[in-house]
């Protein structure tokens, strides 16, 4: 059985977020506590284009806020550098928001998985009732690899970019804590 606790969550959002997640947690873009003055540093297309994945429990992928399982991975690479459209964003600038898959769990807040990329139409998309194997489900050394280029496993960029959502809001007792490079 997976130690939920141990497994860790990471959300990107830049700096300016912070004091609305410090006072209303980590809120979706539909909820009445949302950011008003939410600071963008993500792929806007990607973001959009979730809204019209429709998942296999009837609910739309855009409803959802993506957490990653481990802090090196593309989109990162992307914000820092300004590709695909993407306004470069200063690493001092750039905050993990942290939690557990366990104290996701204690939230009471409803949540999905994936083995890749979301949006990916090769992920597969997991349930609560799945989350005691997310050990043999998420490849975990993917995950953490510090590149996500292999030329022995051509899958490292999808298995590293496995997601997890949380449907609503993300309260702001289930924010561990925060990352920053200094």
């Amino acid at each position: 059985m997976a130690n939920l606790s141990k497994i860790f969550l990471y959300r990107i959002t830049h700096l300016q977020n912070i004091r609305h997640v410090l006072q209303h947690g980590i809120t979706h873009i539909s909820s009445v506590n949302k950011n008003n003055i939410f600071f963008l540093i993500g792929d806007g297309s990607l973001i959009n284009s979730r809204s019209g994945v429709r998942l296999s429990n009837g609910r739309r992928l855009g409803e959802y806020i993506p957490f990653y399982f481990g802090v090196r991975m593309p989109m990162l690479y992307v914000i820092q550098n300004g590709f695909n459209g993407v306004t470069t964003t200063l690493a001092s600038n750039i905050v993990y928001c942290v939690t557990s898959v366990k104290a996701i769990i204690e939230s009471n807040t409803n949540f999905i998985f994936s083995d890749g990329h979301a949006i990916d139409s090769f992920s597969s998309i997991y349930t609560p009732g799945d989350v005691n194997n997310i050990e043999t489900i998420v490849d975990f050394k993917a995950v953490k690899a510090q590149y996500w280029k292999s030329e022995t496993d051509l899958d490292l960029t999808f298995k590293k970019e496995a997601e997890f959502l949380v449907f609503g809001d993300v309260p702001s007792e289930a924010v561990l804590g925060f990352v920053a490079y200094k």
